[in-house]
């Protein structure tokens, strides 16, 4: 069996022996049947694992030993996914394969077309669920970093949030001059590592929309001849980013 893989946030060295916390009290003794001695791995989620072992279990609460350290090296590309909120549960689909794909931050919204609209407490609970779905994913993936997921914003605040050097990409399906691929392997675009790419709703996006985004530098791209769905275009768009800046297949650089 695979050694379990647990998150904790706090930063760890050896020697130490931290306490897990009732919160993973029934899911290793119970669920994983762990006992004294078995050994687990911590990520910390800002690309660091300690192998530990189990000193004890006492009053529904897990205490270890840290007996060894390994910073796993995290990917040069920065890739923000900005999703405009779809209906229904999507969202869970498109946090939990994003961070399966390497996404370093996603950005929810809400734009002119947008079916749901999430506000106040529902808004809140909403995002801490995403948040949990992404350490979870990260956690079973084997990645040693957990992507950010941002509270929800409007269309306006989204477009103010990349970084000064992002390649900004808008996907819009009336595109018809610009291919993802064709800006990618532009000599201008070529050697960009920050990515800031934001996918429309059902409904996609007005030309309004598209028009403001032009004006704060976003370029308009299209995927293809297809219309993906609005949980399916961010994966697709992760995967071409993935294999067209070498991140797939490179496995000697991950585990140097």
């Amino acid at each position: 069996m695979a050694t379990p893989r647990i998150y904790s946030p706090h930063e760890l060295h050896e020697g130490a022996s931290p306490e897990l916390g009732k919160e993973y009290f029934t899911y290793i003794r119970d669920v994983l049947r762990l006992k004294e001695g078995d050994e687990l791995t911590l990520f910390d989620g800002m690309g660091h694992e300690y192998h530990a072992a189990i000193r004890d279990f006492s009053h529904h609460d897990v205490r270890l030993d840290i007996i060894g350290k390994e910073d796993i090296k995290l990917p040069d590309t920065h890739i923000t996914i900005a999703q405009s909120l779809p209906k229904g549960s999507k969202m869970d689909l498109i946090i939990q394969k994003s961070t399966e794909l390497g996404v370093s931050r996603i950005v929810p919204f809400i734009s002119s077309r947008s079916i749901s609209r999430l506000e106040g407490t529902r808004a809140s609970g909403k995002t801490a669920r995403w948040r949990k779905i992404a350490i979870e994913a990260s956690r079973q993936c084997g990645r040693g970093d957990v992507p950010e997921v941002s509270e929800i914003r409007s269309f306006g605040e989204m477009l103010n949030m990349p970084d000064e050097n992002a390649l900004r990409l808008i996907l819009w399906e009336a595109e018809a001059e610009r291919g993802i691929r064709e800006i990618l392997t532009d000599e201008k675009h070529s050697s960009a590592d920050n990515f800031f790419i934001v996918i429309g709703p059902e409904g996609g996006f007005s030309w309004k929309e598209i028009e403001m985004a032009r004006q704060r530098s976003f370029i308009s791209a299209s995927l293809g001849r297809l219309i993906l769905r609005t949980e399916t275009a961010p994966l697709a768009v992760l995967s071409i980013l993935q294999y067209e800046k070498g991140l797939f297949g490179t496995l000697k650089e991950a585990i140097s």
